[in-house]
């Protein structure tokens, strides 16, 4: 897994020239883009959400859209519209800003719940339908949308069909004061996204996504992640649990963090260091739990403190 890691850190390095003090959270992006998933960002305005998903996106040479969500947006707005030609008396399709290649969805809980499922087909099918026909999206394919949790004003939460379609949720979170020190001299001039080159190519993310499939997973890591996930449906203050997509997203976010770090095998603390990212955003709290100010962050915390942790050879080679 050697050229997986060596792809990563010419990725990770190259994001870091604009996003500062964040290795972890670019990471994590870097692990969706492996997955052939797709990233929520949530966090309050400002902290850079926009320009991870342009860095990514110039980073890896594909094209890129912008979908700034509002309450009046209609679903062919984000997939496109089919528009009479009256020289050749055909109609003829005209791609939405879904059809790129790295889509930034920004703020989309402000879009209506009939627009916001407009993405649903193209996130979990890598097509689009439009008047009876489908049109296929482009490789790689990857959405990253935004949101504010603190804004609830004009704002339509997420359904639970649409939560579940994201392979990882992360927060930047303010930088430290010497990363943010950091910000201020390298935004003096020019913003740092405007000079940024890319570094890998289509092809190489495309060889890379199917060489991280190659990473060997235990049967003993397999019953540790479906157990974890197991037990968010049983947990006293759950209302729903994550469902099995939330297996599926810990074997293979685990299996991308394992190649990433240069190893051919995954091992339980891959799944510890990625079950935050994986499941709190598919767990619904019950009513006591919301009282009380219980965030799925401590279910996830107190469920990974209670499953038994996998020992022996991990690495199938004995």
């Amino acid at each position: 897994m050697a050229n997986v890691q060596e792809f990563s850190d010419r990725l990770v390095n190259n994001i870091e020239n604009v996003i500062v003090g964040k290795r972890e959270t670019v990471e994590l992006a870097v692990i969706t883009l492996l997955c052939q998933g797709h990233l929520l960002i949530e966090d309050v305005p400002g902290v850079g959400k926009t320009m991870l998903a342009r860095s990514v996106a110039r980073s890896i040479g594909c094209s890129f859209s912008r979908i700034q969500f509002t309450p009046d947006m209609l679903p062919s707005d984000v997939t496109g519209v089919s528009i009479f030609n009256q020289v050749s008396r055909e109609f003829e399709f005209r791609p939405g800003p879904i059809m790129a290649q790295i889509v930034l969805s920004d703020e989309i809980n402000r879009a209506t719940p009939k627009t916001q499922a407009a993405l649903l087909e193209a996130m979990g099918e890598r097509q689009v339908t439009v008047d009876g026909l489908t049109h296929f999206l482009p490789e790689p394919f990857m959405v990253m949308a935004t949101q504010n949790p603190i804004e609830y004003e004009g704002t339509f939460p997420l359904p639970e069909a649409q939560l579940d379609r994201f392979l990882l949720r992360v927060r930047l979170g303010y930088p430290k004061p010497m990363d943010e020190i950091k910000v201020l001299e390298r935004q003096q001039f020019l913003h740092p996204i405007e000079s940024l080159e890319q570094t890998v190519s289509e092809k190489e993310v495309l060889e890379a996504q199917e060489e991280v499939k190659k990473v060997f997973v235990a049967p003993a890591v397999k019953e540790y992640m479906v157990d974890i996930t197991r037990r968010t449906r049983d947990f006293p203050d759950v209302y729903l649990g994550a469902s099995p997509r939330g297996s599926l997203t810990l074997f293979r976010a685990g299996q991308a963090r394992a190649a990433i770090s240069g190893r051919d095998f995954v091992l339980p603390d891959d799944i510890k260091a990625l079950a935050e990212a994986a499941l709190c955003h598919r767990v619904i709290l019950g009513p006591a739990a919301r009282l009380r100010d219980m965030d799925a962050t401590e279910v996830i915390d107190e469920i990974l403190g209670s499953v038994p942790v996998p020992g022996g050879d991990l690495s199938g080679e004995s």
